[in-house]
C-alpha cells in the first residue's frame, strides 16, 4: 500500500485547521475587542460562552473520521461534513446578525461559539492522533 498524500495526513490537516483558526481568531478578536470596549458585549460573556463552546468542540472531535496507516505510521483524517455545515450555518447567522441593527451581541456570541468550537476541536483531534500514534508505536 502506498503512503497517503501529505495533505491527507494528520499533521498537514491539523496545521491547516490551526491556520484557519488563527485567521478567524484574529478577525473575530478584533471585532470582539471593539464591542467589549463599547460595552456591547461584556468580557464575562465571552468567558461564559467560550468555555462550553470549547468543550463542545472537543466533544465534536470524536466524530472526525481517522485512519491509522500501520505500514507508514501515519494517521489520515477524512472530511467531516457535519462540522463544516455547522460552521457555515453559524457564519451565515453571524453575518445576518451583524447586518441587523441591535443584534451585535448575537453576532458576538456566535463569533465566540465558532472560535471555541474550532479551538476545542483542534485540541481533541490532536489528542486522538497522538493516542493512535502511541498505540501504533507500542505494537
Amino acid at each position: 500500500m502506498d503512503k497517503p498524500p501529505v495533505l491527507k495526513q494528520s499533521t498537514a490537516k491539523i496545521w491547516i485547521r490551526t491556520f484557519i483558526f488563527i485567521f478567524f481568531g484574529i478577525l473575530f478578536t478584533i471585532a470582539l475587542y471593539g464591542d467589549i470596549l463599547h460595552g456591547i458585549f461584556p468580557l464575562w460573556g465571552v468567558i461564559v460562552v467560550l468555555i462550553p463552546a470549547i468543550l463542545f468542540g472537543f466533544w465534536l472531535s470524536r466524530f472526525v473520521p481517522m485512519k491509522m496507516h500501520h505500514t507508514h505510521g501515519v494517521v489520515t483524517l477524512s472530511f467531516d461534513i457535519v462540522y463544516l455545515v455547522l460552521i457555515v450555518i453559524l457564519v451565515i447567522i453571524k453575518v445576518l446578525a451583524t447586518t441587523i441593527n441591535g443584534w451585535e451581541m448575537i453576532a458576538d456570541i456566535i463569533m465566540v461559539l465558532i472560535l471555541g468550537m474550532m479551538f476545542g476541536r483542534i485540541g481533541g483531534i490532536g489528542l486522538r492522533v497522538r493516542r493512535l500514534k502511541e498505540i501504533h508505536r507500542s505494537l
